[in-house]
């Protein structure tokens, strides 16, 4: 599912005009950018966590140099699932569609 249709989605099942759901959509995306931009962590009761987390400095290896280079710390967003969430899917989630993978 992509944006677009999840916007089509929620449009229909709550009667809100389309363009209201993508700019109501967009504000979330945005603040949640926003705060985990800003060091804080988003956590919404029965979906999950957004979170930070630091990556240590390492060294890594430039295949096409054969050369060592270090990667600085750094600090990534993170998504963790409620237990209801992951309980939710568990129980109705039988299989995936054929070409669901093809985005890995």
């Amino acid at each position: 599912m992509r944006k677009a249709d999840l916007v089509s989605s929620i449009s229909e099942k709550t009667g809100v005009p389309k363009v209201d759901v993508l700019v109501t959509l967009e504000m979330f995306f945005k603040e949640v950018k926003s705060s985990l931009g800003g060091g804080e962590d988003v956590f919404i009761r029965g979906f999950g966590s957004f979170k930070i987390k630091k990556r240590a400095k390492k060294i890594g290896r430039h295949i096409k140099k054969q050369k060592a280079i270090e990667i600085p710390e750094h600090y990534i967003p993170s998504f963790k699932p409620s237990k209801a969430f992951v309980e939710h899917v568990k129980a109705n989630v039988t299989s995936l569609p054929k070409d669901s993978n093809d985005d890995d």
